[in-house]
């Protein structure tokens, strides 16, 4: 529907059968969980293998004792582990705890707190923006709203988010920090980034020198049909621009093991790595 187009009475009228058919649900007393990404019980039995392996794991074949306190930026196999999903070097990851959306909202924290790379903090900033491609996941967006971050819509095309409107919107104002990015089957439409997209996003000119683009790659392994989607790695396509310094990208094993008990990755510039540890 064109909500636009509909009068202030037929607009009430509208909410006022909506209102009616939400009672009439509440009554019936449905519990439905709603949560996202959640495995069912045969996937995760699909994991339970991986348990008995690991009582022959060289647990000390590292410089550090995996079982002990380790490397800020995480053992050496399991950066190897990311290195190859993201399709990156190990020194270029870094190692986490369960939830990708947790070093998100970290990575924002320490921008707003500290600034990135020795910028100014953006709390000290007048204002702050994002961009926001539309649909999109409402979990990013609440971190902006967490942290009074203004979010800036731009419409999501079946190639990515409208280029021509990002491109123009970075290279004017430099207010505009970053970036929400899911670049494989981007929820809710399944969109996948193009090659032409991803190379625009290396590429773009911004008027923040502390641009950061968060490329979410929850889906990097997890296919919708037998078709492979491999697309450019955006860490590697930025070096040829010099801009590696504006990606942050994520992912974790939450889907693919135990997402209680997963862990998560980020990839980005050496420089990048040496600022988060």
């Amino acid at each position: 529907m064109d909500y636009k187009s509909f009068s202030v009475k037929e607009l009430e009228n509208l909410l006022a059968d909506e209102q009616k058919r939400f009672k009439k649900l509440v009554k019936e007393g449905r519990n439905v969980d709603m949560t996202r990404g959640r495995p069912s019980k045969e996937q995760l039995e699909i994991a339970m293998p991986m348990l008995k392996g690991a009582g022959s794991y060289n647990y000390s074949a590292e410089a550090a004792d995996a079982r002990n306190y380790g490397d800020l930026g995480g053992t050496k196999a399991c950066k190897a582990l990311f290195a190859e999903l993201f399709g990156v070097k190990s020194e270029e990851v870094f190692v986490g705890d369960g939830s990708s959306l947790d070093l998100m909202y970290t990575l924002v924290h320490f921008a707003k707190q500290f600034g990135v790379l020795g910028s100014t903090p953006w709390n000290n900033l007048k204002k702050v923006k994002f961009i926001c491609p539309a649909p999109g996941y409402d979990r990013h967006f609440s971190i902006c709203q967490q942290f009074g971050i203004e979010m800036v819509t731009v419409r999501m095309k079946d190639d990515g988010p409208d280029m021509d409107v990002v491109e123009a919107l970075v290279r004017e104002d430099d207010s505009i920090k970053g970036i929400w990015c899911v670049p494989q089957y981007s929820n809710p439409d399944g969109y996948v980034y193009s090659d032409e997209t991803i190379r625009r996003f290396a590429s773009m000119k911004t008027a923040a020198p502390d641009f950061k683009i968060f490329w979410d790659e929850a889906y990097i392994v997890h296919h919708l049909t037998d078709e492979i989607i491999e697309t450019p790695v955006l860490l590697n396509e930025s070096k040829q621009y010099g801009t590696e310094d504006r990606v942050f990208m994520f992912t974790s094993t939450s889907k693919i093991t135990f997402p209680g008990a997963g862990v998560s990755a980020i990839a980005c510039s050496v420089d990048s790595m040496k600022y988060i540890c």
